[in-house]
């Protein structure tokens, strides 16, 4: 009976690890409209990006913070250590000045977490393969 017990445990924690709910996918397109209306005017994506008024967000996901040569950083980001993942940008975009107190970035949030994730699952189609 224990072993019964503990295999489904083992199995059921096994599924959870492999498993990504749908919900958590965010709508790439809808992110692509989303960037352009209200990071594009900063970053960009794509083959041909590069730092402007903000860093390029090409391979965002697990990259360090303040890593990309093309861009002039603050202070407050350069010793940030943060490491670029779904909960750190989410973190990140719902509040910058909170995750990244004296960062330069001038964009207030977005309280939404819809389109929060619509703007991640966007920027990981920009993920090296």
């Amino acid at each position: 009976m224990m072993k019964a017990v503990a295999l489904t445990f083992v199995l059921t924690l096994t599924a959870g690890a492999f498993c990504t709910p749908v919900a958590a996918a965010g709508d790439v397109e809808a992110g692509a409209k989303l960037f352009t209306r209200i990071c594009g005017g900063c970053h960009q994506v794509g083959e041909s990006a590069r730092g402007g008024f903000g860093p390029q967000l090409n391979g965002i996901f697990g990259r360090p913070s303040a890593s990309v040569a093309d861009y002039q950083y603050s202070d407050a980001m350069k010793s940030a250590g943060i490491v670029w993942t779904r909960e750190t940008l989410t973190a990140y975009l719902e509040a910058p000045k909170k995750v990244v107190p004296g960062t330069r970035m001038i964009f207030w949030g977005l309280s939404d977490p819809e389109k929060i994730e619509d703007v991640l699952a966007y920027l990981q189609t920009f993920q090296p393969q």
